[in-house]
Parts: C-alpha cells; structure tokens; sequence
C-alpha cells in the first residue's frame, strides 16, 4: 500500500499562483528558479496570455526568455485601431 505524498508549500503557492494569475501585475520579486516552474505550470494550465507573457519577459529571467524562444511563442501585434468619422 503506497501512501501520495502531499504537495509542498512551494507547490501549492505556484498553483495559486497559476489560478490567479488576473490579479497579478508583477512576477519581478519572485526566485529565479521559480519563475520556470511557474512557466511551465502557465503553460500546462493554458492560461499563457499577452498580458502574462509580459510579465514573464519583464522578469529578465534567461531560462524563461530562452524557453518562450526555443517553443516559438510570440507577441500578439495587434494593429492600432484609428478613429473614424460618422458618416451622416
């Protein structure tokens, strides 16, 4: 009978943190060797987003700018929206 070993503290803050990640306005003050788990839980949790993606490259974190390189992912580049005049 094998008995599962509870997830650590670390665990569950990144998956907090994974599930919150709306709230969030800046990921600067976290470990370095955290902030690649906390991509790849992004990642696996589909919940990578333009916003997030900014935050992760904001970091200056090498591994994570190396993976979003090697993996290809790339800024959405949505033109600017010019004003119209109502036709009357």
């Amino acid at each position: 009978m094998s008995t599962k070993t509870p997830p650590s503290l670390l665990s569950l803050t990144i998956d907090s943190t994974v599930l919150n990640l709306s709230d969030i306005t800046d990921l600067s003050s976290i470990p370095d060797h955290i902030l690649l788990d906390l991509f790849l839980r992004i990642l696996r949790a589909g919940k990578l987003t333009e916003k997030v993606l900014k935050l992760l490259i904001a970091t200056g974190n090498d591994e994570v700018k190396s993976l979003i390189q090697a993996l290809n992912i790339q800024h959405i580049v949505t033109p600017p929206v010019l004003p119209t005049s109502e036709l009357s």
